[in-house]
Formats: C-alpha cells, sequence, structure tokens
C-alpha cells in the first residue's frame, strides 16, 4: 500500500462526521476531519433539539430503525464515560383526540418490532399521572429517550480522534477529490492556506452541501446524487417556568416529528420545530409563526398563557424528499452503489441522525470493509 497523508479524511465536523472520524479512529486509522466553518458542529448540528430518540417510528429493517435503537445505546455508554451531561427524561407521544388513538397503536408496532427498550401504552389517567397539566386521550411512554449536550459530545468526539493521532481541520472547505491509481484519493481542500493530501479512504458526511461535495468528487456517478429539499423548522422558548419534566410529542406529522415540546438540560421549555421547505438555507424565525404555535401546543397543554413564546431559533434538514413525497430512509452509499472503492458518501442524514450517529460511523467504516 503507498503512503499516504492520512489513512482516511472525512468531509464535515458536525455530529455524524466526527462520529465517523471516531469510528474510523477506533479502528486504528489516522483520520483528517476537513470543515468549512470556523467551528465544529456549525451546521444541522448545532440547530435541532438536542433529543435523543428512542427509535419508534422508523420502519423495521430501515438504516432508522436498527441505527437509532443502536446508536442511542452506543450514546448514552459514550456520554458517561466522557461525563457530557444528559438528561434521560422520557417521552410521552400523545394522542390529543381520539381520532389519534390509532396512530398510536401504528407507532407501538413499530417500536417492537425495532426493539425499543421500555415503550409501552398509557391510559389517560396514567400519562396524568406523570405530566397533571397534559391534554390527552392515550399516551405512549419511550423512558429511553431524552435530551443532551449535543456540543459537549462533538467537543469529546473531537478529542478522541486527536488522542488518536488525528486531526480536525477548521476553515477548511473541500472543493475536490481525484481517485488515485492503486487506490486511494488526492483531496484538495481551500481556505487561507489551500492544501492537497492523500488519503486512502474517504467519508463524505457534510450534512446540507452532501450533494455539492459528492458531485466533485471525480467519477462519481451523477445519477446517483439525490436531490436535495431543505426542510426549515423554526422554534419558540417558553417565557416562564416549564410545564412538563418528559418530552411531549404529538403523532408524526407527513415528512416529519411534528412539534415537539422539550425541557433543555438549563431547565426551560422549547418548541419546535414545524417544518416549511425553503429553496435555500435560511435561519431567519418570523415572530407571526407563533400564531400556529399557540393553536398547536394548546391541543396538549391548554394552559399555555397568552404571550408566553418568544422566538429562538431555526433549523435546516437536509431531506431527500419533498412536501408530497414519502420520506426515505438514510442514504449511506458505498462501492457497492457508486462504484469507487474507499469511498462512502452520506445523504440525507437529518433525524435521527444525531441519535444514530456514533451507529452510522460504525455502518460508514463496515461499508469499507473494516
Amino acid at each position: 500500500m503507498p503512503d499516504f497523508d492520512f489513512d482516511a479524511v472525512v468531509v464535515g465536523a458536525g455530529a455524524v462526521g466526527l462520529a465517523c472520524g471516531y469510528a474510523l479512529s477506533e479502528r486504528g486509522l489516522t483520520v483528517a476531519v476537513l470543515e468549512q466553518d470556523v467551528a465544529i458542529g456549525q451546521g444541522v448540528s448545532s440547530r435541532n433539539s438536542e433529543v435523543i430518540h428512542g427509535g419508534l417510528y422508523y420502519e423495521q429493517g430501515s438504516l432508522k430503525a436498527r441505527l437509532c435503537v443502536a446508536g442511542r445505546r452506543a450514546l448514552y455508554r459514550f456520554l458517561d464515560a466522557h461525563h457530557v451531561a444528559y438528561d434521560r427524561c422520557g417521552k410521552l407521544v400523545v394522542a390529543t383526540e381520539p381520532e389519534d388513538v390509532g396512530a398510536l397503536e401504528g407507532i407501538l408496532a413499530h417500536a417492537i418490532a425495532n426493539g425499543v427498550d421500555g415503550i409501552a401504552p398509557m391510559t389517560r389517567a396514567e400519562a396524568l399521572a406523570l405530566e397533571p397539566d397534559l391534554r390527552c386521550e392515550a399516551a405512549l411512554h419511550s423512558p429511553q429517550s431524552g435530551v443532551f449536550d449535543s456540543h459537549g459530545y462533538m467537543l469529546a468526539l473531537e478529542g478522541e480522534i486527536e488522542a488518536a493521532g488525528g486531526a480536525v481541520v477548521l476553515s477548511t472547505p473541500f472543493e475536490a477529490a481525484t481517485p488515485l491509481d492503486g487506490g486511494g484519493f488526492s483531496v484538495r481542500a481551500g481556505g487561507a492556506e489551500p492544501t492537497a493530501l492523500t488519503c486512502r479512504y474517504l467519508v463524505t458526511a457534510p450534512g446540507l452541501s452532501a450533494q455539492g461535495v459528492a458531485a466533485q468528487i471525480e467519477g462519481f456517478p451523477q445519477g446517483q446524487i439525490p436531490e436535495v429539499h431543505f426542510g426549515k423548522g423554526i422554534y419558540f422558548r417558553l417565557k416562564g417556568k416549564a410545564p412538563f419534566a418528559r418530552l411531549i410529542y404529538p403523532p408524526p406529522i407527513h415528512g416529519a416529528l411534528g412539534t415537539h415540546y422539550r425541557r433543555d438540560l438549563g431547565g426551560q421549555a422549547v418548541f419546535g420545530p414545524d417544518l416549511h421547505y425553503v429553496d435555500a438555507p435560511d435561519y431567519t424565525v418570523d415572530p407571526n409563526a407563533a400564531g400556529d404555535f399557540y393553536r398547536y401546543i394548546r391541543k396538549f397543554w391548554p394552559g399555555l398563557p397568552d404571550g408566553a413564546l418568544a422566538p429562538d431559533y431555526a433549523g435546516i434538514r437536509p431531506k431527500l424528499h419533498g412536501p408530497d413525497e414519502p420520506q426515505p430512509d438514510f442514504r449511506i452509499d458505498g462501492p457497492e452503489t457508486h462504484g469507487i472503492d474507499g469511498l462512502v458518501a452520506l445523504f440525507g442524514i437529518e433525524s435521527p441522525g444525531l441519535t444514530s450517529s456514533l451507529a452510522i460511523g460504525d455502518e460508514a467504516a463496515a461499508r469499507l470493509g473494516l
């Protein structure tokens, strides 16, 4: 095998890219993670709910189902080992109307099929015993769901990569990659000090930029690059005491999990995200959207006071489907898909990507035969 600057290059230093770098370093490889921004986790990873998902919703046998359950178990172990804060508070998925109860039965069946730990149906009385201010007809209780410090998690991943002899290189955008004769890649990176480096393996996990990065890899079949859709979601924060200790979720909406409630690690209540498709990433929050939030939230919390919501932040999800299309699975494309040895390209890694990230890293390594 020829000498390479690094055994592997990972594009993107969000949670998933760092988890891929960690998985490769755990297998004895030297890894360089290239990040175009000035800090890690500034894209999708910094603008989400920081929820640890149980794995309730996803089709049996899908990557989302398998990697969410495996990733959640691995994530709690990692957080404990690295002293990263979390709250395994549990989640209630609530039916606020009689006609929603059937949806809970379908979610329960998916959860049991996916091997979700501890999932259990609850009557209205049982749910209200846990959360007296809740309005619901029935609920599902997921005791393994929670919230965590996602940035602390990413810092721990970065530290593990560097401790293993790798590097996380900031302000260094990926520009192109060319497969080398005999295997491996020449990778060109930009920034203030443009450089070229060689590696045996290449993993692309740049979130919103996944399609653009793949298009700059020589020989990557353009027909294998899926169309990207930008799903924008905004959040509102509650001015006042958090009403619930647990996560509160309605049944999923088409293409997303719906506007939900969480109490963050600081004890504040946050609601969101909603879902609107946009042509390009846009992180503005329209205060006028509060009216829809009040109406939606009062379905499960009638006691929400007028004037209690304040605009907070927005996130963009890299969706592989449009507004009227079915939600597809994660895309983790190895050589068997695109025909380029040593390359794994990730597309459409949205929820539950954060929860699944450690398992996604292991999956990427497996697709490389490692």
